[in-house]
């Protein structure tokens, strides 16, 4: 047979799919083009999660970090190749291909980012895809409840192989305030795969109040927030609020040791190592920034103060961790350094432009939503 006869139509489906799963995300989808049959290959829901579970297990893949920078009129999201330590250089750049200026969250996991405004609008992104799907309004909104605050996590469940998006609502009696002594926050969950919010029933969390912000944690296949409840002397206790993604039951994780009067500073928590934990404590916005790390995951006596210090002329303000374990701050002057815990060394990753935000977050690309038809709420741009 000649070579311009030959069709890759005649390779064997098992092969051509071991081979697929060899190549990067950009590789995969040059090749939906080589014929009829790998497209459908490719875009087929099993190869997508053959494909993601490949990346999950394997450590092989490319690591990379996604800044999301913004000023008041533009968003740009950007991904740098964080497995070099020396060259932290820019692999590309994304648009959101819908209008969403009031946007703040954001949240990745194995590929794909979740984005929302807090209250109702949810959005679940693959920018290596060219995919997006807005998600369908939540059970618990404003004409169901009067006042509430509600703080949101996303990721994955490797159990039942779904990607899912919790919601903590925290209810308020009016618009400033939540009885936290009486009232139990209340739980849904947005699932990939059945494409609906339900309300948790079977665990409850405790009665309490989590941290409304940007900051949640995925790791370990759970969710973790800042939280805290009133003792009997209305005393804040703080601790680690945890939601567990397959069994979907909530634990929690007490935090360091810290002075009651630091608490009236800003906490952040953070993943680290991939696989754990940091509590990020700044005592003011421009006077001083102290690291915990919890060396052990889950182990409360791992909680170890690794970092401090104290500046007047800069304001390190901390938004994420690179692969190596160097935390990045973003400097008053608008530009983002990485510095190492131990040593303190300082390297400049060369974004800087004066926007007045950022946020980051670490990526891997995947195939996630590509398996999604256009008939499905999954838009392709």
């Amino acid at each position: 047979m000649s070579s311009k006869n030959v069709s890759w139509d005649y390779l064997p489906g098992e092969i051509v799919t071991n081979i697929l799963l060899l190549l990067p995300v950009k590789s995969i989808l040059t090749c939906i083009c080589v014929c009829k049959t790998w497209k459908s290959i490719i875009q087929n829901n099993t190869f997508v999660s053959s494909h993601l579970h490949s990346i999950i297990n394997n450590n092989n893949h490319n690591h990379h970090l996604m800044f999301r920078i913004w000023s008041k009129s533009k968003q740009l999201y950007v991904l740098h190749n964080d497995d070099d330590d020396d060259n932290f250089t820019q692999h590309t750049t994304f648009d959101f291909p819908f209008n969403g200026p009031g946007l703040k969250g954001m949240y990745t996991c194995n590929g794909l980012v979740c984005l929302s405004d807090f209250v109702y609008k949810f959005f679940l992104w693959n920018p290596c895809v060219k995919k997006c799907m807005e998600l369908p309004s939540p059970n618990v909104t404003y004409k169901t409840h009067v006042w509430f605050k509600a703080s949101i996590g996303f990721g994955f469940d490797a159990k039942n192989n779904d990607f899912k998006v919790v919601r903590v609502v925290s209810p308020r009696h009016n618009a400033d305030n939540a009885d936290i002594q009486k009232d139990r926050p209340e739980v849904e969950v947005y699932s990939l795969s059945t494409g609906e919010w339900r309300m948790v029933t079977a665990s409850l969390p405790p009665i309490c109040l989590v941290k409304h912000c940007e900051n949640q944690v995925y790791v370990n296949g759970a969710i973790h927030w800042l939280a805290f409840r009133r003792d009997d002397d209305y005393k804040k206790l703080h601790f680690v609020l945890v939601f567990d993604l397959g069994d979907e039951v909530f634990w929690e994780i007490p935090l360091p040791e810290i002075p009651e009067s630091t608490h009236g500073g800003i906490c952040e928590l953070h993943a680290i190592y991939g696989n754990s934990i940091a509590l990020l404590q700044r005592k003011s916005y421009f006077v001083s920034l102290n690291i915990w790390v919890m060396k052990e995951y889950g182990v409360v006596s791992s909680w170890t103060k690794v970092f401090a210090i104290v500046e007047q002329d800069v304001e390190p303000w901390p938004i994420g961790f690179r692969r190596n374990g160097q935390v990045v701050l973003k400097l008053k002057s608008g530009g983002l350094v990485s510095q190492d815990l131990e040593s303190q060394e300082r390297k400049d990753l060369r974004i800087t432009s004066g926007w007045i935000s950022a946020f980051v977050d670490s990526y891997v690309e995947s195939l996630v939503l590509l398996d999604k038809p256009a008939n499905s709420s999954a838009v392709t741009y």
